[in-house]
């Protein structure tokens, strides 16, 4: 038993090494306590504490981090975000206007962004055709074709 007590550094620079490289593919953060406890487990061996309270050690130091400094440190890692939307989520909501006729076999509609897509009335909608000119707004993408709704104009009183 003299010999795990006296060799379990090697143990846990190999468990460090593991958990980090682990980490550094997950971003979870749990490995990264994982490794810290493992420090705190080579650091009691270097002082001579038997294998067994190293392993103790290191288990709650783990505990206690994944309790404590993991929730506040994904908070920051995920607060960082790009808030905006982009792709196919910053088309749903744009406005644009038809620029071919949108009847039962679909039509073409620039959007505001400057793009034309081919586009359909969204099964929601009763009206059979939306003539040239008109506004209408994009609720879905379906495939390569942008869903539409007609946008109602408020009629002057």
């Amino acid at each position: 038993m003299d010999v795990l007590t006296q060799y379990a550094w090697i143990v846990w620079l190999v468990l460090i090494l593991v958990f980090a490289t682990i980490e550094v593919f997950t971003l979870e953060m749990t490995f990264l306590m994982l490794a810290l406890g493992s420090v705190a487990g080579l650091l009691s061996g270097l002082f001579g504490i038997p294998w067994w309270a190293q392993f103790i050690i290191a288990a709650v130091v783990a505990v206690a981090l994944i309790l404590t400094l993991r929730p506040p440190l994904l908070r920051m890692l995920r607060r960082g975000g790009d808030p905006a939307r982009s792709n196919i989520d910053a088309l749903i909501g744009a406005e644009g206007s038809v620029v071919r006729t949108l009847g039962p076999a679909g039509g073409q509609v620039r959007l505001q962004n400057g793009e034309t897509w081919t586009a359909r009335l969204s099964p929601i909608t009763e009206q059979a055709d939306v003539a040239v000119g008109e506004r209408v707004l994009v609720t879905g993408i379906d495939g390569a074709t942008a869903v539409v709704v007609p946008v109602e104009r408020s009629t002057p009183q």
